[in-house]
C-alpha cells in the first residue's frame, strides 16, 4: 500500500479499518529516515523499541522515560530521564509511539538550530539553508515526510518559524492550554509545547488529545476543550484583523503572497479589517528581558552532580542568554529592565485584547524573509529576535497562533502567514486555517515538499 504524503488522519483511518499494521508504518519510515537524515540531520536519537501505535517525532526537550533527552546541549549529553513529560504520556495513552527526538536549537536557543551542540538541520527545500529554530529538526524531519507528525515547542516563535520556512502547519497554542511538565524549560513564562502536522485536521486532532488541565502545571487551566476536529465541519464568517505594522521591513514577495491569501479569505465571505498593533519592536524588547532573565534562572539548576556534565559544557548562546538575564536581574537594575519589561507586557496584552473586541482572528506574516543561506546567522546580533520579530508579539501576550504554507517565492522556497486568535480560541484559528486549505491546498507547497523525497 502506498504509504508517502499520508496524513495523520488517514494514516489512523487505514490502521482501524485493518489495510495496513502500525509495524508496517514504522517501518516505512525507518526505512525513510535511514535514507534521507544523513543529510537532513534531523533527528538527535531513532527508537525502535515499540511499534504498536503510529509514530510520531518528538522535539528532544521532551522529557522521554529512559530514552536519551539532550535539549541538543552537550550538559545533557547522556541524560536519561526517569519520567514522561505530560505530552508524550499522552501521546502513548492515545495510541502514539515514539519514531526519535528531533535536533533543535541547544536550550531551544535560537532561530536556525544552528546552535546544537550535535549538528546543524538541514532545510529539506535546500540543504544549503537553514530550517528555521528552535523546532528545525521536528519541521524538517515532517516537510521531509520522515515522520507523519511531529511535536515542538514554541517560546517566541520556534514552532511557527520553521513551520513556515518548511512549509509545514505549526500551531503554537494559548499559554496553558498544554501542559509544559516534563518539557525542558527555556522561558517559563512562554514556552508552549504544540504540535506540527501536514494538515489542519491533524493538528486539530492532536491539539484535542494534548489540551487540558495537569495537575503537575499549575499553569494549565480547566477552560473548556472543545472538540477541534468536529469543529471543522462547519465554516464559520470572521472578521479578520490585518496587521499593518507587521508588513514594516517584510520582502516583498511575502507581501505578495498575503495578498493573495487575503484575496481567497474575500472570496471565502470573511472581512479584512486594518487594525493597529503595537510595533513588534516592543514585543521584541520585552522578550528579550524577560525570556533571558527566566533563561539565567531555569539553566542555574543544571550541574553535573545532578545531570550528565558540568556548566562548562553550556555552548556560547547559553551563556550569552545567562549573562544578559542576570544581569538584568541583578541588584540596581531590576527596575531599570526586568520591572519596566513586565509593565510593556501589560500593554501588549491590553493592546491584543481591545482588538480582539473589534475582530474575530488577527492574520500577518511571521516571518520577515524566506529561508537563509547557512551561514548568515553570523551577520544577525539576536538573530533570532530578528527572525522573530513578527512571532514574538503573540508569545509575549501568550495567545495562540497557527503558521500555514501559502505559497513559494522565486527560489523555491516555502512562505509562511500566521493566524492569531484570543486567549483558547483555538477552535476559531482551526476553523479559518481548514477553510483556507480546503480552498487552496495551501498552493501545493506540502505536497511538492514531500514530492522532494519519493
Amino acid at each position: 500500500m502506498e504509504v508517502l504524503g499520508k496524513s495523520l488522519l488517514e494514516l489512523k483511518a487505514l490502521v482501524d479499518e485493518k489495510k495496513i499494521k502500525t509495524e508496517e508504518i514504522f517501518h516505512y519510515f525507518l526505512q525513510r529516515i535511514k535514507k534521507y537524515d544523513p543529510k537532513l540531520k534531523a533527528f538527535m536519537t531513532v527508537v525502535d523499541r515499540d511499534r504498536s501505535g503510529l509514530p510520531i517525532a518528538v522535539k528532544d526537550n521532551y522529557c522521554t522515560k529512559s530514552v536519551r533527552t539532550t535539549a541538543s546541549s552537550k550538559v545533557l549529553d547522556d541524560y536519561l530521564p526517569q519520567y514522561e513529560s505530560t505530552v508524550t504520556e499522552k501521546l502513548w495513552k492515545n495510541g502514539f509511539s515514539l519514531l526519535g527526538k528531533t535536533n533543535m536549537d541547544a536550550w531551544a536557543h535560537g532561530a536556525s538550530t544552528e546552535t546544537s551542540d550535535y549538528m546543524l538541520t538541514k532545510n529539506p527545500w535546500d540543504l544549503t539553508r537553514y530550517p528555521g529554530g528552535s523546532s528545525g529538526g521536528s519541521a524538517a524531519a515532517l516537510s521531509a515526510y520522515l515522520t507523519p507528525a511531529a511535536m515542538g515547542s514554541d517560546t517566541g516563535g520556534s514552532i511557527r518559524h520553521p513551520a513556515a520556512w518548511c512549509g509545514v502547519v505549526g500551531l503554537k497554542p494559548t499559554y496553558g492550554r498544554v501542559s509544559r511538565y516534563g518539557l525542558i524549560s527555556m522561558g517559563s513564562s512562554f514556552d508552549c509545547p504544540g504540535p506540527m502536522t501536514l494538515t489542519v485536521k491533524d493538528n486539530a486532532y492532536l491539539l484535542g488529545l494534548l489540551a487540558g488541565k495537569d495537575r503537575f502545571d499549575a499553569t494549565t487551566t480547566n477552560t473548556a476543550i472543545p472538540d477541534y476536529v468536529k469543529n471543522l465541519d462547519t465554516p464559520q464568517r470572521f472578521i479578520i484583523g490585518l496587521a499593518e505594522s507587521y508588513f514594516e521591513n517584510v520582502d516583498n514577495e511575502i507581501k505578495s503572497r498575503l495578498n493573495q491569501t487575503i484575496t481567497v479569505l474575500k472570496k471565502l465571505g470573511h472581512q479584512i479589517k486594518p487594525v493597529k498593533i503595537l510595533s513588534p519592536k516592543y514585543a521584541i524588547s520585552v522578550y528579550t528581558v524577560l525570556q533571558r532573565s527566566e533563561v539565567s534562572s531555569n539553566l542555574s539548576r543544571y550541574d553535573g552532580v545532578r545531570y550528565a556534565n558540568g556548566r562548562h559544557f553550556f555552548g556560547a548562546e547559553a551563556k550569552r542568554r545567562t549573562m544578559l538575564g542576570t544581569y538584568s536581574l541583578s541588584y540596581g537594575y531590576y527596575d531599570a529592565f526586568y520591572k519596566r519589561a513586565q509593565k510593556v507586557r501589560t500593554l501588549v496584552i491590553n493592546n491584543f485584547l481591545a482588538i480582539f473586541r473589534d475582530v474575530d482572528l488577527i492574520i500577518g506574516p511571521n516571518t520577515p524573509v524566506t529561508a537563509l543561506k547557512i551561514g548568515e546567522f553570523e551577520k544577525y546580533p539576536f538573530f533570532g529576535e530578528i527572525m522573530d520579530a513578527l512571532n514574538e508579539p503573540a508569545s509575549v501576550a501568550g495567545i495562540p497562533a497557527i503558521s500555514l504554507p501559502i505559497g513559494l517565492d522565486r527560489q523555491g522556497l516555502p512562505i509562511g502567514m500566521q493566524i492569531m486568535g484570543n486567549y483558547f480560541r483555538e477552535d476559531l484559528i482551526l476553523n479559518l486555517a481548514h477553510q483556507f486549505e480546503q480552498e487552496t491546498e495551501f498552493f501545493g507547497v506540502i505536497k511538492k515538499g514531500i514530492e522532494r523525497y519519493q
